[in-house]
């Protein structure tokens, strides 16, 4: 009979079809943020990202998959009070700061301006 860790495992034929349209959306997700950082607003950073929370200004939260939980849950409690809507981004903050053009980590920015990009409506 076979162990319980096996019965786990799927298919690789599902799991492949998986990632493929997980993989398009991310890959639209990071085309959008590139347009955004050209065209529009962005904050960067855990503490930036709380300011403009704050003052109201933020339309769309993005943070990292690896972000830690005490900062993803802080961020998250001030977006619900400032009505914003929050995306997890899947990859990592290495990923995420590349996808913005940057040379260096983020683990959380704020779109105060979405400039020529729909990335408003695309994650809503």
């Amino acid at each position: 009979t076979p162990s319980p860790a096996f019965s786990q495992v799927k298919p690789v034929s599902t799991m492949v079809k998986g990632s493929k349209a997980k993989k398009g959306s991310v890959e639209s997700i990071n085309a959008k943020l590139q347009l955004v950082m050209k065209s529009g607003k962005v904050t960067m950073g855990y503490k930036g990202v709380l300011k403009t929370l704050r003052k109201g200004n933020s339309k769309l939260i993005m943070i990292s998959n690896n972000c830690p939980a005490i900062r993803k849950s802080e961020i998250e409690y001030y977006a619900m009070l400032a009505k914003c809507t929050v995306h997890h981004y899947s990859g990592s903050n290495v990923a995420l700061g590349t996808s913005c053009g940057k040379m260096f980590r983020c683990s959380a920015l704020s779109v105060t301006d979405q400039g020529d990009s729909e990335i408003l409506s695309t994650i809503e």
